[in-house]
């Protein structure tokens, strides 16, 4: 085995410590395998890199298979749903379970290159000791992550695991060239994002952002960021196709009493930012069609793909806001899409959850899971102590405030 190097890049040892305060041991023998073989098929059926894993595989498998390599192709929340190789070298990688159904995420396989690349969104090369885990520090991988051509979220990770050969420079440099050729031919192949009355001007871009960006659908290059004020005002403007009065707005987007002047200040400087072509007045309302981001994942629920949903879903709809109404509108999009994830009694979809901001600390999801995990699955151990966590804190007495 590869020695712990002495000093780490700052990357690595932030990563070490977000695997540590997560609970994650560093002598577990393998990554969990969190997808059994139904669940597998159904994801990579839905998922849409399925389109490009044969293009992966042509570009990269046999270079991979020279070098005795495995090559793997995840999903945004660290599954590894395509794992190629030839026959010794996936035998070598099973017994640290990097196998199709395993999970790779930080918080479940500490710091590694398809896990920590997930959660940086950078192309990495993570070498031997530079792995949390001791059952991994034989290996060296590469990996990048692959982006929705459209909206630029990341769909997944496309990953190189083997030995020395691997942790050069043009190992990263190949696949960052493979994944970009794989984001090409999404462009191509991937369906329009479905969207009400005839494809949107515009996508305004607002799920786990303080500050919304609207996107034009044919140029993303001229994305606009909003400031948040302008941003609450754009995301009730677009959930109200009819318009808004001055006074309704107000209302909608101020915690507290201001002004009809306020608002019309205020719309007019968000006027001069989209354009005139995007917003007009008397009463306020969008003359171009803005599709939200948030209002995809109500399509996909509506429609009955939680896992579709969940993916999409890339946090609350503007976290740091005070307008109620869009508070409002954040609540109820968390609570229907938590709703569905644990009627769904799906692990895989729970598991993701927990791995959100908003169900970190969600002990009934925690619960379900413990509830439904195998007595041997290498997952309880995380489950179980969270659940413990959790309980502790919410039977801990509040302190006193001290005046």
């Amino acid at each position: 085995m590869t020695d712990r190097p002495q000093h780490l890049r700052a990357e690595i040892s932030d990563s070490w410590h977000r695997s540590a305060a997560t609970g994650v041991r560093i002598d577990l023998p393998a990554a969990p395998v969190l997808l059994d073989d139904v669940a597998l098929e159904r994801r990579r059926g839905n998922h849409p890199l399925s389109r490009v894993q044969p293009l992966l595989e042509d570009v990269l498998g046999q270079a991979v298979r020279d070098c005795g390599a495995v090559l793997a192709l995840g999903d945004a929340d660290g599954h590894l749903l395509w794992v190629t190789g030839t026959g010794q070298a996936l035998r070598r990688a099973e017994r640290i379970g990097f196998v199709a159904g395993s999970n790779w995420d930080e918080r479940f396989a500490g710091t590694n290159a398809p896990g920590t690349a997930l959660r940086l969104d950078i192309g990495l090369v993570v070498r031997g000791g530079e792995h949390y885990l001791d059952a991994v520090r034989a290996w060296n991988c590469a990996a990048i992550p692959i982006h929705d051509p459209a909206t630029g979220s990341v769909l997944g990770v496309l990953d190189v695991t083997g030995g020395e050969q691997i942790a050069v420079p043009q190992t990263l440099a190949m696949i960052r060239a493979a994944a970009r050729m794989a984001e090409t031919e999404l462009t191509r192949t991937l369906p329009a994002t479905p969207r009400p009355e005839g494809p949107a001007d515009f996508v305004l871009e607002a799920l786990g952002r303080t500050e919304a960006v609207l996107v034009p659908t044919t140029d993303r290059a001229r994305a606009v960021r909003l400031g948040p004020r302008h941003s609450e005002m754009l995301v009730l403007l677009a959930t109200h196709p009819g318009g808004l009065t001055g006074t309704e707005l107000a209302e909608l987007v101020y915690p507290h009493r201001v002004s009809p002047a306020t608002v019309r200040a205020e719309v007019n400087r968000l006027r001069a930012l989209v354009g005139a072509d995007v917003l007009e007045s008397r009463p306020y309302r969008l003359r171009a069609r803005i599709s939200g981001d948030w209002s995809l994942v109500e399509c996909l629920l509506a429609a009955g793909d939680v896992e579709g949903a969940l993916r999409c879903y890339r946090g609350r709809l503007l976290p740091r806001s005070t307008s109620p109404a869009v508070e409002a509108l954040a609540d109820d999009l968390e609570w229907s899409l938590r709703a569905a994830v644990l009627d769904s009694g799906r692990l895989d979809l729970m598991a993701s959850w927990t791995r959100t901001a908003e169900g970190a600390d969600d002990l009934e999801m925690w619960t379900a899971q413990a509830q439904r995990l195998p007595a041997t699955s290498a997952l309880r151990p995380l489950v179980t102590a969270q659940v413990s966590r959790l309980d502790r804190e919410l039977a801990a007495p509040t302190p006193p405030r001290h005046r």
